[in-house]
Formats: structure tokens, sequence, C-alpha cells
């Protein structure tokens, strides 16, 4: 569905940026819900272009994001955060947009806004640094490293948010505002996941269980292995106090509470029904 309002380079409200997300972070429904250990429910924001909108080249235009895109997401009462995956192409634009009309909506407590950005592995560390910061400056309230292959690497992303000032929320600073969430879907990374999760300084740990079943092989047997990796990466966030997210559908919102998960990302048209029925299983 194609949403009109501002563009994506739309100016973000007087004073939003590195200190925003915690002027208002007791205005966050996720951090609301992690707190009373209650699990949260979002979705992926969706690209506002309609079908494979093509420019006149032929090329497949990028996802549009918008600032009243924002704005229609704060509006449901269904979402507690909006993941916004930036992996494939980090667009600054795009954050500034949606953190703008998250904060547009006077309804209470509003849907936070997670941004996953490329992996350090892509572009570096200067490059993925730079990106933490550049997303909280614009109204992020998290940020998501994917592919931590190492206990070396988490403890780098870790320094991205204290090098950009963030009070990142954590089991030991329940006061914080910033989610850092890390993310192990590469299969080397399985083997660390316990030193991973011991690295001190983070939100959430989570494993990408599609990608995950991608790197296997992308068969059964694959996914297969990719749930029990799935599994043990939830056991290790539990031991250290940590909510897991993980990918989930109207048949298995249900399972994915009982197991423990904390977060649980929808998407597709049938979202909000999903989130409805997972909403029902954690009695909310």
């Amino acid at each position: 569905m194609l949403w009109a309002g501002c563009a994506p380079g739309d100016a973000a409200p007087e004073g939003q940026g590195a200190g925003a997300a915690g002027e208002d972070a007791a205005g966050l429904r996720l951090l609301e819900l992690w707190a009373g250990g209650e699990p949260a429910f979002g979705i992926f924001v969706p690209d506002e272009r309609e079908g494979e909108a093509r420019a006149a080249d032929g090329t497949r235009l990028p996802p549009l994001y918008t600032r009243e895109g924002g704005r229609r997401l704060a509006a449901n009462p269904l979402y507690d955060y909006v993941f916004l995956n930036l992996e494939g192409a980090y667009d600054e634009d795009a954050v500034r947009a949606l953190a703008a009309g998250l904060r547009e909506e006077d309804a209470g407590a509003r849907p936070a806004l997670l941004v996953r950005i490329p992996p350090i592995s892509q572009d570096g560390e200067a490059a993925a640094r730079a990106r933490v910061a550049g997303a909280l400056a614009n109204g992020a309230d998290g940020v998501v490293l994917p592919h931590v292959r190492s206990p070396e690497e988490a403890r780098v992303a870790v320094g991205f948010f204290e090098q950009a000032g963030a009070d990142v929320w954590s089991p030991d600073n329940r006061g914080g505002s910033v989610v850092a969430m890390l993310m192990v879907e590469d299969p080397g990374a399985l083997a660390t996941a316990r030193e991973i999760a011991d690295v001190p300084g983070y939100s959430v740990l989570a494993c990408g269980i599609g990608s995950l079943t991608r790197a296997l092989g992308g068969d059964r047997e694959a996914a297969e292995a990719a749930e029990a990796g799935t599994l043990g990466v939830l056991a290790h966030a539990t031991r250290v106090g940590r909510p897991d997210m993980i990918t989930a559908n109207a048949e298995d919102a249900a399972r994915r509470i009982e197991e423990g998960f904390l977060a649980l990302l929808m998407s597709g048209s049938g979202a909000d029904d999903a989130i409805r029925v997972g909403r029902a299983a954690a009695g909310r």
C-alpha cells in the first residue's frame, strides 16, 4: 500500500536526536512490557511503494519509508515496536522520517523504532559505528547488529553504543532508554553463543532463524538445525536475563510465547491478526 505524506528526507522535529529516545523512553511500550517480563509484538516496517515499482530504466526502486508511514504505524495500538530492516541498504533519511512520524501521534505510549543495520563484517567497524550513532541521532530507539560472529565482535558492537553516549537498557540498567540488540545467525557463531551472551552492556540477544536456515542450506534438515540453534540462543538469553526476539505468525505465536520469547516479529498482510493471536495467548 502507498502512504502519501512527507518524503523520507523530512527533517526531524526540533530536539530529536541522540538524546530524544531517552527523553520519552517512559512512553515506550516495549520497555514497559519487558520491565514486567511480558512479551512484546511488532512488525517489519512495510515498504510503502506499491508492488515492485521500477524506474524508467527498469531498475527496481528502493523501499520507501515516510513520515506519514510512521504516523500510521504509531496509530496502531497493536504495535509495541516496529522493525526497520536496512541491512541491505542503509538509509538514514528513512530512519529520520519514520522516527518523526512515530513521535507525532499523541496517544500515550508509542511503539519503539528498532533499526537493523548492515553487519560489521560487511563494511567494517568504522561504517557500523557511524550507522549506530547516526540511527540514534536521527531518532531510532534501538539498533540491531546482525551477524555477530564472536564474543570479540559483540564487545565491539556494544562499544558503538558507549561511544554514541547511549543509555542502553539492560537487566543491569533498567532505567536505560536505548535498545542494543545483538543477533547470532551464522553457523560458526552458534558455537560461541554462550560467550556472546555473557558480554555486558546490551539489551536483546536473538537468533535470526531465517538467516541461519539459509546459511545451513535452506532445506528441511537446515530448518530443523536452525530451530535447535534458535532455542539454544534463547536458553542463553534467558540465562543472562535478556529478552529474545523471533519472527512468528498466527500458527506458531502461542508456542513461541510458551517457549519464552519476549519479542515476536510479524510481517505481511496477516501481521495484525497474528499479533492478536499472540496477545491473546499472552493474556494481553
